[in-house]
């Protein structure tokens, strides 16, 4: 039985976009409602997602890489400082006078980074270390950065419940991320063959549900006009910018650690699309989970174009080695 779920979530691992994609057109065909059962569900199926993930990382490992914090800490830098800078330009630029569009592309840049990061940094050969160590610390510490964040930037615009977003965040990510690595010590990763099975597959089930969820939580908001042609063009131009901070970022690396320059381009370019929605759905208008959502489109098409193309600079690179 255990073989035929990891089958099966090895069938969807290769096909993760077309799963995303049938979930979001799921979720705008069923127009499910937003209703504080849903949201419970969405909560659920989040944290869930966030456990399993976290079965597969030693803490002690954790700690280990954390003796050299100083790659991550950059990571969380472009993330969390220099990506919100160019979604805000890119806002001003081409929606000026559409606020919620602007607040839209600052949540999208500012959420945490992507757990399928890790699936890509595996598969194109970057640094699993480096990407977990960036992945968790973004964890913990988004509980405190994102209301300072919004604090900071959109206090004067929006106003809510601080201490409940806090709570969220610590019930969804960080409160089952620990728990995770934690079991994952303590049973000595004996839980290995469930998280690459059954806890697999069901955690490609939730995200479908979660998709489906938060995109007919937004559908009856989206006019399909030209208006949402622009939008989901400028919402390429931004995911491909966050691969593309990511690559530049890694400079230092380009011709000595392949390895790393595949990890933040992936940490920095791909990001939690559906906490954000979660995220916009909780606390803003409606209308501002419409680029977050409609981001989920760009996220892994992309990832598989950045593979190959640093597939083929660590190919070059290696023939000029030869050379």
């Amino acid at each position: 039985m255990l073989e035929r779920f990891a089958a099966w979530n090895s069938w969807l691992n290769r096909r993760m976009f077309f799963l995303v994609l049938a979930a979001i057109m799921t979720g705008f065909v069923t127009a499910i409602p937003k209703t504080p059962l849903s949201s419970r569900l969405v909560v659920i199926l989040f944290a869930y997602m966030t456990f399993v993930s976290a079965l597969n990382t030693s803490i002690k490992e954790f700690f280990r890489v954390l003796k050299k914090p100083w790659v991550a800490v950059w990571i969380l830098c472009l993330v969390h400082l220099v990506m919100p800078i160019i979604a805000w330009g890119i806002g001003i630029i081409f929606y000026p006078q559409d606020v919620y569009i602007r607040m839209g592309f600052l949540i999208q840049s500012e959420i945490p980074i992507a757990v399928t990061s890790l699936i890509w940094t595996s598969i194109v050969g970057g640094d699993m270390a480096l990407s977990i160590v960036a992945l968790t610390m973004d964890t913990l510490v988004s509980p405190f950065l994102l209301p300072l964040f919004f604090s900071l930037v959109l206090g004067e615009t929006v106003h809510f419940d601080y201490l409940t977003m806090f709570w969220q965040l610590v019930t969804m990510v960080s409160l089952p991320s620990i728990s995770g690595m934690i079991i994952h010590d303590l049973t000595n990763n004996q839980l290995s063959r469930f998280t690459n099975s059954i806890g697999g597959f069901s955690s490609k089930i939730a995200i479908f549900l979660l998709v489906a969820l938060n995109a007919g939580g937004v559908s009856s908001q989206i006019q399909w006009d030209l208006g949402l042609v622009k939008l989901l063009m400028i919402i390429g131009l931004l995911v491909a910018s966050g691969y593309c901070l990511g690559y530049i970022g890694a400079l230092p690396y380009w011709h000595k650690d392949y390895s790393t320059v595949v990890s933040m381009a992936y940490n920095i370019g791909m990001r939690n699309i559906a906490f954000g929605v979660v995220l916009a759905m909780a606390y803003f208008p409606t209308q501002v989970a419409i680029p977050v959502t409609l981001a989920t489109f760009f996220q892994h098409p992309l990832a598989a174009i950045v593979a190959q193309i640093l597939r083929k600079f660590e190919g070059t690179k290696s023939t000029k080695k030869l050379a």
